[in-house]
């Protein structure tokens, strides 16, 4: 699996949730396989994403390519909006 998706099932914060959908939303209609991983079963998975991620802050959703970072939601956005998924993911 290349694609994952760093996300929580378990969060107050409505922007976040809204953001995961729309990753969600938009990996789909590309016909993108994905997997997910949540963040809410663990503090190492936690640990693990902000590792990777490079910010000790982040939160989610992050996306790589396998262990490759590939950004978080803003980034995503942008590479939507430039019509540049594929580049954005890693995946051409």
């Amino acid at each position: 699996m290349g694609i994952k998706l760093y996300y929580t099932t378990v969060t107050a914060s409505r922007e976040v949730k809204s953001q995961q959908a729309e990753v969600m939303r938009i990996l789909e209609s590309k016909s993108i396989k994905y997997e997910l991983i949540d963040i809410s079963v663990g503090g190492a998975v936690r640990d693990e994403m902000r590792s990777k991620s490079g910010n000790p802050t982040a939160i989610p959703p992050q996306i790589f390519n396998e262990d490759q970072y590939c950004g978080n939601y803003e980034m995503f956005s942008e590479a939507v909006e430039a019509d540049t998924v594929e580049q954005f993911l890693k995946i051409e």
